[in-house]
């Protein structure tokens, strides 16, 4: 039967993907079989793959341009920015390090070499705008495989409970070689730090939810069903069969899902705190400075880090919230550094919870021709 309880517990644990979608509709997991099969244009091989990376609140924020035979530019999509969470772009930038990182392993599994020039017509501050993030050129220099692109499909952000066993020593130091020494890499997996860095997760989680304009951001991001997610394949997204019935019974919908003192709604964010309570590890990257081309190699250390852990049998699902810069997350954010050790200057990139949990869907993704600049 069909009541609050039910309702709510479906909600914090919904699949990010969908298991199905109406047959008229995109199939919103097809760019996660086969990325790139065909393709006679080596360009676009690499971005099928690139277009798989980690991105915050799943925006796919790319728009590429193909120049001649062996370049493409990278822009930003300033249509799926997240003015809200991210009010100086910063997590948008690091999505973009992400993509690049995925389109360099997916060039070297051709054995060819990806040479990127980073922000070619000036650095973009305080806010990214039309200049190019990015323009890169392919080139027939055999560069060596990195073994980390046979994981790229099975990455996954796995917001399910972790199961309660230690995350080993050795599979922390793997996601470490493999995040590289631009970036720092520390973890926590018991303690006093552990503890407090549970705390402070559950503590910015809902102090975004409670912010009114941070937590609208989300819920416009909601894709609440199967036709949802297949006609818009990005954002957040809730499915199953529950979901279904709750959408079409009108229990559920973004209006329920905006008002925070719905009892549903409060019961279903509750549902998170033991996810960041019982949390069996964190890992988290700091960086000396926070310029936008450090943010784009803390974006590409991430998504090294992300196939690491993949390749460990591990899950990863970030903590965001504590590190965004709008002003109600001021105090907050002013711990983790402190707590994480990120003194002056530097600046910590990505919070994220690992551990081990069930295997979850790809989050969706829209198809190649979408991410081409227009």
């Amino acid at each position: 039967m069909l009541n609050r309880r039910s309702i709510l517990a479906l909600l914090a644990v919904a699949p990010l993907a969908a298991n199905c979608a109406p047959s008229n509709l995109p199939d919103p997991a097809a760019a996660w079989r086969a990325p790139g099969a065909g393709e006679t244009d080596p360009r676009r091989f690499c971005l099928a793959h690139a277009i798989l990376a980690p991105n915050p609140h799943n925006r796919q924020p790319w728009l590429v341009e193909l120049v001649g035979d062996d370049e493409i530019v990278l822009y930003v999509d300033q249509q799926r920015l997240l003015p809200a969470t991210d009010p100086f772009n910063r997590q948008i930038t690091l999505g973009c390090g992400a993509f690049l990182e995925m389109f360099d392993l997916a060039a070297r599994s051709l054995a060819r070499r990806a040479e990127i020039t980073l922000w070619p017509e000036g650095e973009p501050q305080p806010l990214l705008d039309g200049r190019p993030i990015a323009r890169i050129r392919l080139t027939q220099d055999a560069a060596e495989r990195d073994p980390l692109f046979d994981h790229i499909l099975a990455r996954r952000t796995n917001r399910e409970a972790y199961e309660a066993r230690d995350v080993p020593a050795n599979a922390l130091a793997a996601m470490a070689a493999a995040a590289g020494s631009s970036v720092g890499f520390n973890s926590a997996t018991g303690g006093e730090l552990r503890d407090s860095l549970r705390q402070l997760a559950w503590t910015a989680f809902e102090r975004e939810i409670l912010t009114p304009a941070a937590y609208q951001e989300s819920v416009d991001l909601m894709r609440i069903g199967a036709e949802e997610i297949a006609r818009n394949r990005d954002g957040l997204n809730l499915d199953g069969p529950m979901i279904e019935l709750a959408r079409a019974t009108g229990m559920l919908n973004h209006e329920i899902m905006a008002d925070v003192n719905n009892p549903m709604v409060k019961q279903g964010y509750e549902a998170y705190r033991p996810l960041a309570l019982d949390a069996p590890a964190f890992a988290w990257i700091n960086t000396p400075d926070n310029s936008r081309f450090t943010q784009i190699a803390a974006g590409r250390a991430y998504a090294r880090m992300n196939l690491a852990a993949t390749r460990e049998g591990l899950s990863i699902h970030p903590w965001s919230q504590a590190l965004q810069e709008y002003p109600e997350m001021a105090d907050l954010m002013a711990d983790a550094e402190r707590i994480m050790n990120a003194p002056d200057d530097a600046r910590v990139q990505m919070f994220v919870r690992v551990g081990y949990a069930p295997a979850v869907s790809p989050a969706p993704r829209r198809g190649l021709e979408e991410y081409f600049r227009a």
